[in-house]
């Protein structure tokens, strides 16, 4: 059973995208990244609430799935810049898409949600 599921998680092409940035982060990092490169402090200061432990984390799993780039600069303090690669690039205007339906459905999903959780505290 469980070779069936990796199965389904490769064959569904939305699967494979929601694997690589599945969380609540990654598709802020890599909007952030699509602005130009920046660095570990600089991307940590546009995106808020996020812990360096967590950015840190994110970032590592977007470089290993290819979606961005880390240079470390020689000298004192060490500088590492991160930038998306073009695998990224193409990843973040399909989260266009995603984050359009966001935009026009919002209300709709928060009163869906409003009204579920009231059915639920009082049944009818």
């Amino acid at each position: 059973m469980e070779h069936a599921s990796r199965h389904v998680e490769t064959e569904c092409g939305v699967n494979v995208a929601f694997t690589v940035v599945g969380s609540k982060w990654k598709p802020t990092i890599l909007w952030r990244l699509s602005e130009g490169d920046r660095r570990f402090a600089e991307l940590r200061r546009s995106i808020g609430e996020i812990s360096e432990k967590v950015l840190g984390s994110q970032l590592r799993e977007l470089e290993r799935d290819g979606l961005i780039t880390r240079t470390a600069h020689e000298g004192f303090p060490l500088r590492v810049d991160y930038a998306l690669t073009e695998r990224g690039a193409e990843l973040n205007v399909a989260l266009d898409a995603l984050a359009e339906w966001g935009h026009r459905n919002a209300a709709f999903v928060a009163e869906a949600r409003a009204e579920a959780l009231t059915a639920v505290i009082a049944p009818t």
